[in-house]
């Protein structure tokens, strides 16, 4: 009987090791990604041109939110999981989406011709007999311009839609185009018979419980939201959104993007897999599907957009190989400001890869 009794005391010390060394193991590559994140945001902020950033990392289920600088100059006021920032079109991969759930949904259909969702007839919608569609609207091929050529309310913009010119042929050059997502937003919100801002929250925001990611924002709220500065570091004003959404609009937290970029390393999920199909290659270093920039790596794919609004700059990157996610968000705008980013978050993912291979 003491015999037994000893065995399991003894069976029980070993397996309270094993779970400590797991623990061990996890807490080690947290803190390492935490030093990594220290010590890529230390260098983004010796250039002063910058004034805080927030970067979230999700890696194997680990979640990492870290916040550096100041909000405002002078103040000392460090940004925290609760600041709202302005993602800007990074809102486009929410479009993105809601469009493939509608594809699967029946609703649409990628090569419908756009004009059978409106109203008036939009004669100038087409080249050479070819119309454009659903696809093009969702990949930038479509021919319309950058910003709306009236964009000041909704019955403004189809207004201005009738004054689009399409001088190429539809479907064959990428133009990134701000026009296009929000005539795609308000097509969603017809076939769905439901305002587009609902179907956000519907069919992403409340069932990944982004409770703080939202186009309006309360007076509370916009006391968190953050202030961004230009490269003369004057106070910009937020974006104040008139139209549908589907361009730009959305405002979010570092931890909220976590469970974003939870929901979009889930290929599981059929319309996440949907959403992820690459149907363009454009002549720069990536391919687009449903509003995501699709890099190849081998026969990997990241996932990329990147938003920028008067004082704000992000990017968001997913990493599906690597079970990784990457949010890096500054109160700075200026000219590079977007490129600067962008080499500190694929340094953050390289450095990230590495620590995963050394864990092998």
């Amino acid at each position: 009987m003491k015999k037994l009794f000893f065995g399991i005391f003894l069976a029980a010390i070993l397996i309270s090791c094993k779970d400590n060394k797991k623990e061990k193991k996890f807490e080690s590559t947290s803190e390492k990604i935490s030093n990594i994140i220290e010590e890529n945001a230390k260098s983004l902020l010796d250039d002063k041109r910058f004034h805080s950033v927030s970067i979230a990392v999700l890696k194997d289920g680990i979640e990492i939110s870290k916040h550096f600088g100041e909000l405002e100059i002078g103040k000392g006021n460090v940004p925290n999981d609760s600041t709202i920032y302005e993602i800007a079109s990074v809102t486009k991969t929410f479009l993105g989406t809601i469009a493939a759930k509608a594809v699967l949904d029946g609703k649409i259909n990628l090569n419908d011709d756009v004009r059978i969702y409106l109203q008036q007839p939009y004669p100038n919608f087409e080249f050479d007999g070819k119309p454009v569609t659903i696809k093009h609207l969702l990949t930038h091929t479509s021919g319309f311009p950058n910003f709306p050529i009236k964009g000041e309310n909704k019955p403004d913009f189809f207004e201005g839609l009738k004054e689009i010119k399409i001088e190429s042929k539809i479907g064959s050059e990428y133009a990134y185009s701000n026009t296009a997502p929000e005539l795609m937003a308000y097509i969603l919100e017809k076939v769905y018979e439901t305002p587009y801002e609902e179907l956000v929250s519907k069919f992403i925001l409340n069932p990944n419980r982004m409770n703080n990611t939202k186009f309006d924002l309360t007076q509370d709220e916009k006391l968190r939201l953050v202030k961004g500065y230009n490269e003369e570091n004057e106070i910009m004003p937020n974006f104040k959104r008139n139209l549908w959404g589907g361009t730009i609009g959305l405002h979010s937290t570092t931890l909220d993007l976590i469970k974003y970029m939870k929901l979009q390393l889930d290929e599981t999920n059929l319309v996440i897999k949907e959403s992820h199909k690459d149907f363009f290659e454009t002549p720069y270093d990536f391919s687009i599907g449903y509003h995501w920039n699709i890099i190849k790596d081998g026969q990997n794919k990241i996932y990329r957009h990147h938003g920028g609004i008067f004082g704000m700059q992000n990017w968001f990157m997913i990493y599906p190989k690597y079970d990784m996610g990457i949010s890096i968000l500054s109160n700075a705008s200026f000219d590079d400001t977007g490129d600067i980013l962008e080499d500190v978050a694929e340094n953050i993912a390289n450095e990230i890869k590495t620590i995963k291979e050394s864990a092998k």
